[in-house]
């Protein structure tokens, strides 16, 4: 008798300023430097906008210009470099207590729960972090490099609308990130290992407005998160509740039973409520008599057929 598989559902960070406060960058690859990071994100943008370019690959040009044309300065575009700035990235309360704890919430409840990044940052950075292992698959923008370990070009970029693709991924349960061919094939809704209904998304600011609406859209959950103490930040992330964005506004205090805790727990008991209720709404062959399967068939059919996930999922199209 084959072993039954607990459903999966996922939740999907960004990392800056969801899991960790500020821009990677800021903690290290900028003061070796130097630079003032309004005075680089200014540049950066300035320069996309010249050129009709995209402002992620503007910024990761610039930090390797910025750090070629400083050879006195000592300061490396390599994979090791990236590995030792991340040791300086501070994360928020209770974040390297989080996911072992919500995984235990998750079995409890009957489900698999899996962790997601999805960010414009520096993928060796946040490789880099104490966090790195308990993610599955950490989509975030990445350089190529020569031989030596030392940045070369821009290999991967991800900005706000190409995160949208990586939640795409994620539902159909093909990660890698180079594959577009089988990304675009058909793939049945109930084939699909995570749908969107089973999904969280946690970010923090307008670059995350597309996942969040995604999530939100389909059945899933969209959660802003904001600094502790930062006016600013909660404003940022009360405009996205009220434009109808996300479902929760919540400080970026992963803490055990603070409000961020509290509310993901509610959202994984809904998930596994939901599927309980499916299961219980779906007729068992073994209970039914033989003379009325035709009839039970067709209530089947009718309750699958109204349900919200077929409504939600057939405004997408497929090939996404």
């Amino acid at each position: 008798m084959s072993k039954t598989t607990k459903p999966r559902m996922a939740i999907c960070y960004d990392f800056d300023g969801t899991l960790a406060a500020g821009n990677m960058q800021e903690y290290d690859y900028f003061p070796q430097l130097g630079i003032r990071p309004k005075d680089f994100w200014k540049d950066a943008g300035e320069r996309a906008k010249k050129y009709g370019g995209d402002e992620i690959l503007a910024y990761m040009c610039l930090m390797l210009e910025k750090a070629n044309g400083n050879p006195e300065l000592g300061v490396k575009i390599t994979q090791k470099a990236f590995a030792e700035y991340a040791k300086n990235v501070i994360l928020f309360n209770g974040v390297e207590e989080w996911f072992e704890r919500i995984n235990g919430y998750g079995k409890e409840s009957g489900l698999v729960v899996e962790h997601y990044i999805i960010s414009s940052g520096i993928r060796e950075m946040i490789m880099g972090t104490t966090i790195a292992k308990r993610f599955k698959k950490i989509y975030a923008s990445a350089f190529q490099y020569e031989q030596h370990g030392v940045a070369k070009w821009p290999i991967l970029a991800i900005n706000y609308t190409t995160k949208t693709q990586f939640l795409f991924r994620i539902n159909k349960g093909l990660l890698d990130e180079w594959d577009n061919k089988a990304i675009n094939a058909f793939l049945a809704k109930e084939a699909r290992p995570i749908p969107f209904e089973r999904m969280i998304y946690i970010g923090d600011g307008s670059t995350d407005v597309p996942c969040m609406r995604l999530v939100k859209d389909q059945g899933g959950h969209s959660i802003a998160v904001y600094k502790p103490k930062s006016k600013l930040s909660k404003q940022t992330a009360q405009r996205l509740h009220a434009e109808g964005r996300v479902n929760f506004v919540v400080p970026a205090d992963y803490r055990e039973n603070r409000e961020l805790d509290r509310d993901v727990k509610l959202i994984v008991n809904k998930i596994a409520s939901d599927i309980r209720i499916q299961k219980a709404a779906t007729p068992s062959n073994r209970n039914i008599d033989k003379s009325k399967q035709g009839d039970s068939k067709k209530v089947a059919v009718s309750k699958e057929s109204s349900g919200k996930e077929d409504i939600s999922i057939s405004i997408l199209p497929e090939e996404n």
